[in-house]
């Protein structure tokens, strides 16, 4: 069956190529396509647990004028494990530290607010 356009949720999507005997799909219609519609934006499973991100890094202490500049670290590597405990706010910077070094952080060293 034809899957409908991801944008506007009437059209079918428009064919992307043919692979032998399977058809394989875009997320758009052609007229979605070509009006240059966006896709709506998806919640992070991490936002949808109730998770916000602080205005403060919690490796550095770097304190962020725009949200942009923090982001959410996964402690286990898991992003589907969307735990308290097991997320933490760090800046643009310390995630390519954290990322090429052992981790400083286990899971379980945060503790949820109450």
């Amino acid at each position: 069956m034809r899957p409908l356009c991801q944008a506007c949720s009437r059209n079918p999507a428009a064919i992307n190529c043919y692979r032998g005997d399977r058809v394989y799909y875009r997320r758009l219609c052609s007229s979605c396509a070509r009006r240059g519609r966006q896709l709506p934006r998806q919640t992070p499973l991490w936002e949808s647990a109730g998770y916000r991100k602080n205005t403060v890094c919690d490796r550095c202490g770097f304190r962020a004028r725009y949200s942009n500049q923090l982001v959410v670290f996964h402690v286990n590597g898991d992003l589907r494990d969307c735990d308290v405990r097991n997320l933490r706010t760090v800046c643009l910077n310390c995630v390519v530290e954290v990322s090429k070094s052992d981790l400083p952080w286990r899971r379980g060293d945060l503790e949820e607010d109450r």
